[in-house]
Protein backbone atom coordinates (compact mmCIF):
# COMPACT_ATOMS: atom_id res chain seq x y z
CA UNK A 1 0.00 0.00 0.00
CA UNK A 2 1.03 3.41 -0.56
CA UNK A 3 0.64 5.97 1.85
CA UNK A 4 0.84 9.45 2.02
CA UNK A 5 1.24 11.23 5.55
CA UNK A 6 0.39 15.25 5.86
CA UNK A 7 1.88 16.71 9.11
CA UNK A 8 2.35 20.44 8.14
CA UNK A 9 4.02 21.69 11.38
CA UNK A 10 4.91 18.62 12.89
CA UNK A 11 8.23 16.67 10.85
CA UNK A 12 9.63 13.31 11.99
CA UNK A 13 12.68 15.04 11.32
CA UNK A 14 12.71 17.06 14.09
CA UNK A 15 13.24 16.76 17.79
CA UNK A 16 10.37 17.18 20.37
CA UNK A 17 10.61 19.63 22.68
CA UNK A 18 10.45 22.89 21.06
CA UNK A 19 7.64 25.36 21.02
CA UNK A 20 5.69 23.39 17.96
CA UNK A 21 7.37 20.25 18.42
CA UNK A 22 6.35 17.21 20.75
CA UNK A 23 3.89 14.00 20.37
CA UNK A 24 2.55 14.46 17.12
CA UNK A 25 6.40 14.51 15.40
CA UNK A 26 6.93 11.34 17.07
CA UNK A 27 3.79 9.76 16.49
CA UNK A 28 3.63 10.09 13.01
CA UNK A 29 7.34 9.51 12.69
CA UNK A 30 6.81 6.02 14.67
CA UNK A 31 3.52 5.25 13.39
CA UNK A 32 5.35 5.63 9.33
CA UNK A 33 8.29 3.52 10.37
CA UNK A 34 5.56 0.44 11.58
CA UNK A 35 4.24 0.59 8.11
CA UNK A 36 6.92 -0.06 6.43
CA UNK A 37 7.98 -2.84 8.50
CA UNK A 38 4.99 -4.19 8.12
CA UNK A 39 5.33 -3.70 3.81
CA UNK A 40 3.85 -0.54 2.94
CA UNK A 41 5.71 2.29 1.62
CA UNK A 42 4.74 5.75 3.45
CA UNK A 43 6.10 9.01 2.49
CA UNK A 44 5.47 12.46 5.08
CA UNK A 45 4.99 15.40 3.58
CA UNK A 46 5.45 18.32 5.53
CA UNK A 47 6.35 22.44 5.40
CA UNK A 48 10.12 23.33 4.59
CA UNK A 49 11.59 24.97 7.19
CA UNK A 50 15.03 24.98 6.02
CA UNK A 51 15.98 26.35 2.39
CA UNK A 52 18.71 23.95 2.82
CA UNK A 53 16.75 20.73 3.56
CA UNK A 54 16.61 18.27 0.77
CA UNK A 55 13.54 18.03 -1.08
CA UNK A 56 13.26 14.49 -0.29
CA UNK A 57 15.19 12.85 2.94
CA UNK A 58 14.92 9.35 3.36
CA UNK A 59 13.89 8.32 7.11
CA UNK A 60 14.78 4.82 6.50
CA UNK A 61 13.50 1.60 4.03
CA UNK A 62 10.19 2.26 3.34
CA UNK A 63 9.64 5.73 4.53
CA UNK A 64 10.84 9.03 3.25
CA UNK A 65 9.74 12.59 3.72
CA UNK A 66 9.32 15.39 1.31
CA UNK A 67 9.46 18.47 2.18
CA UNK A 68 6.74 21.28 0.36
CA UNK A 69 7.52 24.75 -0.23
CA UNK A 70 4.77 27.13 1.75
CA UNK A 71 5.40 30.16 2.89
CA UNK A 72 9.06 31.32 4.30
CA UNK A 73 11.63 28.73 4.46
CA UNK A 74 12.15 29.09 7.66
CA UNK A 75 10.40 27.96 11.44
CA UNK A 76 7.32 30.09 12.32
CA UNK A 77 4.73 29.77 14.58
CA UNK A 78 2.36 26.53 14.07
CA UNK A 79 -0.78 28.95 14.44
CA UNK A 80 0.46 30.95 11.23
CA UNK A 81 1.08 28.39 8.84
CA UNK A 82 -2.70 28.83 8.43
CA UNK A 83 -1.93 31.03 5.59
CA UNK A 84 -0.05 29.46 3.91
CA UNK A 85 -1.90 26.24 3.23
CA UNK A 86 -3.53 26.74 0.01
CA UNK A 87 0.47 26.83 -1.06
CA UNK A 88 1.14 23.67 0.66
CA UNK A 89 -2.23 22.27 -0.53
CA UNK A 90 -0.84 22.81 -4.24
CA UNK A 91 2.51 21.47 -3.49
CA UNK A 92 1.25 18.62 -2.33
CA UNK A 93 -1.65 18.07 -5.18
CA UNK A 94 1.16 18.22 -7.33
CA UNK A 95 2.84 15.51 -5.66
CA UNK A 96 -0.21 13.44 -5.66
CA UNK A 97 -1.14 13.64 -9.41
CA UNK A 98 2.85 12.80 -10.24
CA UNK A 99 2.53 9.92 -7.72
CA UNK A 100 -0.85 8.92 -6.48
CA UNK A 101 -0.95 6.97 -3.11
CA UNK A 102 -3.41 4.95 -2.37
CA UNK A 103 -4.60 6.64 1.01
CA UNK A 104 -3.71 9.48 2.60
CA UNK A 105 -3.97 10.45 6.72
CA UNK A 106 -3.47 13.43 7.44
CA UNK A 107 -2.42 14.52 11.38
CA UNK A 108 -3.53 17.87 13.06
CA UNK A 109 -6.81 20.34 11.25
CA UNK A 110 -4.19 22.54 9.17
CA UNK A 111 -3.05 19.04 7.56
CA UNK A 112 -6.60 17.84 7.16
CA UNK A 113 -7.31 21.34 5.42
CA UNK A 114 -3.97 20.66 2.90
CA UNK A 115 -4.99 17.20 2.31
CA UNK A 116 -8.95 17.56 1.63
CA UNK A 117 -7.90 20.73 -0.79
CA UNK A 118 -5.48 18.79 -2.62
CA UNK A 119 -7.77 15.57 -2.74
CA UNK A 120 -10.11 17.35 -5.28
CA UNK A 121 -10.78 15.28 -7.87
CA UNK A 122 -8.44 12.41 -6.81
CA UNK A 123 -9.97 8.96 -6.02
CA UNK A 124 -7.93 9.16 -2.89
CA UNK A 125 -9.61 8.18 0.64
CA UNK A 126 -9.04 10.99 3.10
CA UNK A 127 -7.94 9.57 6.87
CA UNK A 128 -7.62 12.22 9.30
CA UNK A 129 -5.81 12.34 12.92
CA UNK A 130 -6.69 15.64 14.59
CA UNK A 131 -3.97 14.96 17.73
CA UNK A 132 -5.73 18.11 19.44
CA UNK A 133 -8.84 19.81 18.97
CA UNK A 134 -9.41 23.24 19.04
CA UNK A 135 -13.12 23.04 21.05
CA UNK A 136 -11.00 21.25 23.24
CA UNK A 137 -8.48 24.29 23.69
CA UNK A 138 -10.34 27.26 23.35
CA UNK A 139 -12.64 25.25 26.42
CA UNK A 140 -9.37 24.89 28.82
CA UNK A 141 -7.62 28.12 27.44
CA UNK A 142 -10.45 30.94 26.71
CA UNK A 143 -8.83 34.47 25.58
CA UNK A 144 -5.47 32.86 25.87
CA UNK A 145 -6.18 30.62 23.04
CA UNK A 146 -3.98 31.49 19.71
CA UNK A 147 -5.39 29.37 17.49
CA UNK A 148 -6.69 30.75 13.87
CA UNK A 149 -10.44 31.55 13.70
CA UNK A 150 -11.69 28.92 11.58
CA UNK A 151 -9.96 26.59 12.84
CA UNK A 152 -13.09 24.69 14.67
CA UNK A 153 -15.38 25.28 12.19
CA UNK A 154 -12.77 23.61 9.41
CA UNK A 155 -12.58 20.84 12.13
CA UNK A 156 -16.00 20.28 11.71
CA UNK A 157 -16.06 20.18 8.22
CA UNK A 158 -13.23 17.36 8.31
CA UNK A 159 -15.09 15.84 11.16
CA UNK A 160 -18.14 15.21 8.61
CA UNK A 161 -15.83 14.70 5.30
CA UNK A 162 -12.70 12.47 6.36
CA UNK A 163 -14.15 9.14 4.92
CA UNK A 164 -12.48 7.76 8.76
CA UNK A 165 -11.41 9.57 11.87
CA UNK A 166 -8.67 8.49 14.19
CA UNK A 167 -9.49 8.89 17.72
CA UNK A 168 -6.72 8.49 20.14
CA UNK A 169 -9.01 7.66 23.29
CA UNK A 170 -12.38 7.37 24.74
CA UNK A 171 -12.57 11.15 25.53
CA UNK A 172 -11.30 12.37 21.82
CA UNK A 173 -13.92 9.93 20.23
CA UNK A 174 -16.94 11.52 22.83
CA UNK A 175 -15.53 15.04 21.55
CA UNK A 176 -16.08 14.29 17.69
CA UNK A 177 -19.14 12.65 18.26
CA UNK A 178 -20.64 15.92 19.89
CA UNK A 179 -18.91 18.13 16.92
CA UNK A 180 -21.28 15.96 14.65
CA UNK A 181 -18.90 13.25 13.55
CA UNK A 182 -20.80 10.33 12.23
CA UNK A 183 -20.10 7.30 14.91
CA UNK A 184 -19.84 4.94 12.06
CA UNK A 185 -16.66 6.83 10.70
CA UNK A 186 -14.56 7.03 13.80
CA UNK A 187 -11.99 4.26 15.09
CA UNK A 188 -10.29 4.26 18.33
CA UNK A 189 -6.72 4.14 17.78
CA UNK A 190 -4.41 4.94 20.42
CA UNK A 191 -0.76 6.21 19.93
CA UNK A 192 2.17 4.03 20.53
CA UNK A 193 5.74 3.27 22.04
CA UNK A 194 8.92 1.88 21.37
CA UNK A 195 9.75 -1.00 23.34
CA UNK A 196 12.55 -1.26 22.42
CA UNK A 197 14.08 1.69 22.82
CA UNK A 198 11.60 2.51 25.69
CA UNK A 199 12.99 -0.26 28.47
CA UNK A 200 14.33 -0.63 31.66
CA UNK A 201 17.02 -2.09 30.25
CA UNK A 202 19.79 0.02 29.58
CA UNK A 203 21.34 3.04 31.00
CA UNK A 204 20.39 5.59 33.39
CA UNK A 205 21.57 8.98 33.94
CA UNK A 206 23.36 9.48 37.05
CA UNK A 207 21.43 11.13 39.98
CA UNK A 208 22.29 11.55 43.71
CA UNK A 209 20.55 10.15 46.55
CA UNK A 210 17.46 12.48 46.34
CA UNK A 211 14.35 10.97 45.04
CA UNK A 212 13.93 12.07 41.44
CA UNK A 213 11.19 13.48 39.63
CA UNK A 214 11.28 13.57 35.97
CA UNK A 215 8.68 16.04 33.40
CA UNK A 216 9.70 15.96 29.85
CA UNK A 217 7.57 18.05 26.77
CA UNK A 218 6.73 21.20 25.81
CA UNK A 219 6.72 24.25 28.58
CA UNK A 220 3.45 26.03 27.13
CA UNK A 221 1.58 27.07 30.25
CA UNK A 222 -1.24 24.15 29.60
CA UNK A 223 1.11 21.34 29.97
CA UNK A 224 0.78 21.88 33.57
CA UNK A 225 4.87 22.29 33.86
CA UNK A 226 4.02 25.50 36.42
CA UNK A 227 1.46 23.56 38.82
CA UNK A 228 4.28 21.16 38.82
CA UNK A 229 7.00 23.40 40.03
CA UNK A 230 4.39 24.66 42.78
CA UNK A 231 3.74 21.36 43.93
CA UNK A 232 7.38 20.93 44.73
CA UNK A 233 7.28 23.31 47.47
CA UNK A 234 5.42 20.24 49.12
CA UNK A 235 7.38 17.68 48.08
CA UNK A 236 10.52 18.79 50.03
CA UNK A 237 13.17 15.81 49.56
CA UNK A 238 12.95 15.39 45.65
CA UNK A 239 14.37 17.18 42.85
CA UNK A 240 12.92 18.14 39.69
CA UNK A 241 14.16 17.73 36.21
CA UNK A 242 12.85 19.55 33.46
CA UNK A 243 13.36 18.35 30.14
CA UNK A 244 11.74 20.70 27.24
CA UNK A 245 12.06 24.59 25.88
CA UNK A 246 15.64 26.36 25.10
CA UNK A 247 17.72 28.26 27.80
CA UNK A 248 16.65 31.37 27.21
CA UNK A 249 13.07 31.60 25.95
CA UNK A 250 10.21 32.61 27.77
CA UNK A 251 8.85 29.79 28.55
CA UNK A 252 11.86 28.88 30.55
CA UNK A 253 12.42 32.48 31.70
CA UNK A 254 8.98 31.72 33.23
CA UNK A 255 10.11 28.33 35.27
CA UNK A 256 12.93 29.65 36.55
CA UNK A 257 11.28 32.67 38.15
CA UNK A 258 8.59 30.70 39.45
CA UNK A 259 10.75 27.84 41.19
CA UNK A 260 12.59 31.10 42.86
CA UNK A 261 9.10 32.41 44.08
CA UNK A 262 8.28 29.33 45.35
CA UNK A 263 11.87 28.89 46.65
CA UNK A 264 13.11 25.59 45.06
CA UNK A 265 15.58 26.54 42.16
CA UNK A 266 17.88 24.29 44.00
CA UNK A 267 16.20 21.36 43.42
CA UNK A 268 14.62 22.28 40.30
CA UNK A 269 17.21 21.42 36.71
CA UNK A 270 16.01 23.07 33.56
CA UNK A 271 17.45 20.57 30.85
CA UNK A 272 16.26 22.13 27.54
CA UNK A 273 15.54 19.83 24.53
CA UNK A 274 17.04 16.76 25.81
CA UNK A 275 17.67 14.98 22.09
CA UNK A 276 15.49 11.70 21.55
CA UNK A 277 18.25 8.80 22.29
CA UNK A 278 18.69 10.46 25.55
CA UNK A 279 15.36 10.38 27.06
CA UNK A 280 15.11 6.94 27.84
CA UNK A 281 18.13 7.20 29.98
CA UNK A 282 16.54 10.09 31.66
CA UNK A 283 13.66 8.47 32.38
CA UNK A 284 15.11 5.23 33.63
CA UNK A 285 17.17 7.77 36.37
CA UNK A 286 13.34 8.91 37.48
CA UNK A 287 11.48 7.62 41.01
CA UNK A 288 8.29 8.86 39.19
CA UNK A 289 7.46 10.22 36.13
CA UNK A 290 4.95 13.42 36.38
CA UNK A 291 2.41 14.32 33.53
CA UNK A 292 0.38 17.05 34.55
CA UNK A 293 -1.57 19.01 31.60
CA UNK A 294 -4.70 20.58 32.33
CA UNK A 295 -5.54 18.58 28.97
CA UNK A 296 -4.19 16.00 26.88
CA UNK A 297 -5.12 14.27 23.60
CA UNK A 298 -3.06 11.78 24.40
CA UNK A 299 0.26 11.79 26.22
CA UNK A 300 3.12 9.67 24.94
CA UNK A 301 5.57 10.61 27.51
CA UNK A 302 3.45 8.79 29.86
CA UNK A 303 3.67 5.78 27.49
CA UNK A 304 7.38 6.13 27.35
CA UNK A 305 7.71 6.08 30.96
CA UNK A 306 5.43 3.00 31.76
CA UNK A 307 7.60 1.41 29.03
CA UNK A 308 10.65 2.29 31.12
CA UNK A 309 9.14 0.74 34.03
CA UNK A 310 8.29 4.13 35.70
CA UNK A 311 5.47 5.20 38.08
CA UNK A 312 3.31 7.87 36.51
CA UNK A 313 1.46 10.44 38.21
CA UNK A 314 -0.96 12.43 35.33
CA UNK A 315 -3.74 14.99 35.72
CA UNK A 316 -7.17 12.76 34.88
CA UNK A 317 -7.68 14.05 31.29
CA UNK A 318 -7.89 12.97 27.54
CA UNK A 319 -6.02 10.04 26.60
CA UNK A 320 -3.90 10.16 30.08
CA UNK A 321 -7.42 8.74 31.34
CA UNK A 322 -6.86 5.65 29.28
CA UNK A 323 -3.26 4.83 29.71
CA UNK A 324 -2.40 5.22 33.25
CA UNK A 325 -4.71 2.98 35.52
CA UNK A 326 -5.13 5.13 38.92
CA UNK A 327 -3.73 2.91 41.94
CA UNK A 328 -2.25 -0.02 39.19
CA UNK A 329 0.48 1.82 36.59
CA UNK A 330 0.06 5.49 38.35
CA UNK A 331 -1.98 8.18 40.21
CA UNK A 332 -4.69 10.62 38.89
CA UNK A 333 -5.02 13.80 40.27
CA UNK A 334 -6.84 16.68 39.19
CA UNK A 335 -5.85 19.01 36.39
CA UNK A 336 -4.18 23.04 37.99
CA UNK A 337 -4.07 21.67 41.51
CA UNK A 338 -0.60 21.95 42.79
CA UNK A 339 -2.04 20.81 46.29
CA UNK A 340 -3.16 17.16 44.73
CA UNK A 341 -0.49 16.51 42.46
CA UNK A 342 1.98 17.04 46.09
CA UNK A 343 -0.24 14.85 47.87
CA UNK A 344 0.15 12.15 45.14
CA UNK A 345 3.97 12.59 44.54
CA UNK A 346 4.47 12.46 48.71
CA UNK A 347 2.35 9.08 48.53
CA UNK A 348 4.63 7.53 45.20
CA UNK A 349 8.14 8.63 47.00
CA UNK A 350 6.74 7.09 50.24
CA UNK A 351 8.82 4.08 49.57
CA UNK A 352 10.04 2.01 47.17
CA UNK A 353 7.61 -0.76 46.94
CA UNK A 354 4.92 1.37 45.05
CA UNK A 355 6.96 3.40 42.30
CA UNK A 356 8.54 -0.48 41.29
CA UNK A 357 4.95 -2.48 41.60
CA UNK A 358 3.20 0.69 39.40
CA UNK A 359 6.31 0.67 37.14
CA UNK A 360 6.33 -3.98 36.81
CA UNK A 361 2.21 -3.11 35.50
CA UNK A 362 2.84 0.17 33.30
CA UNK A 363 5.23 -1.52 31.21
CA UNK A 364 2.84 -5.05 31.09
CA UNK A 365 0.13 -2.50 29.88
CA UNK A 366 2.35 -1.08 27.28
CA UNK A 367 3.51 -4.77 26.15
CA UNK A 368 -0.66 -5.69 25.76
CA UNK A 369 -2.17 -2.64 24.14
CA UNK A 370 0.54 0.07 23.10
CA UNK A 371 3.40 -0.96 21.10
CA UNK A 372 3.56 0.53 17.55
CA UNK A 373 3.36 -2.65 16.04
CA UNK A 374 -0.22 -2.96 17.60
CA UNK A 375 -1.05 0.68 16.45
CA UNK A 376 0.26 0.13 13.04
CA UNK A 377 -1.83 -3.08 12.62
CA UNK A 378 -4.89 -1.52 14.18
CA UNK A 379 -4.25 1.64 11.67
CA UNK A 380 -3.64 -0.94 8.63
CA UNK A 381 -7.21 -2.08 9.38
CA UNK A 382 -8.36 1.29 8.81
CA UNK A 383 -6.73 1.99 5.83
CA UNK A 384 -8.44 -1.66 4.46
CA UNK A 385 -11.75 -0.65 5.51
CA UNK A 386 -11.67 3.00 3.59
CA UNK A 387 -10.15 1.17 0.47
CA UNK A 388 -13.05 -1.65 0.92
CA UNK A 389 -15.76 1.53 0.90
CA UNK A 390 -14.10 3.16 -2.39
CA UNK A 391 -15.03 -0.32 -4.37
CA UNK A 392 -18.19 -0.78 -2.58
CA UNK A 393 -17.52 -3.84 -0.48
CA UNK A 394 -19.44 -3.84 2.96
CA UNK A 395 -18.66 -2.05 5.69
CA UNK A 396 -17.73 -3.02 9.14
CA UNK A 397 -19.79 -2.25 12.24
CA UNK A 398 -19.32 0.76 13.58
CA UNK A 399 -16.05 1.76 15.33
CA UNK A 400 -14.14 0.06 13.14
CA UNK A 401 -10.63 -0.78 14.41
CA UNK A 402 -12.11 -0.70 18.04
Amino acid sequence: MRIAMVSEHASPLADPGGPDSGGQNVHVGELSRALAAAGHEVTVLTRRDDPGAPEIVPLQAGVTVRHVTAGPERPIPKDEIVGHIPELARGIEASWRAEPPDVVHAHFWMSGLAAATALRGLDIPLVQTFHALGSVKRRHQGAADTSPSGRIPTERLLARRADRILATCEDELSELIRMGAPRGRVSIVPCGVDTEEFSPYGPAMPRGARPRLVSIGRLVRRKGVDELVAALARVPSAELLIAGGQDGDLDTARLRALATRCGVSDRVRMLGAVPREQVPPLLRSADAVVCAPWYEPFGIVALEAMACERAVVATEVGGLQDTVVHGVTGLHVPPRRPDALAAALRDVLSGPMLPAAFGVAGRARVLARYTWAHVAAATERVYEMVLDERVGLPAPAAGGAR
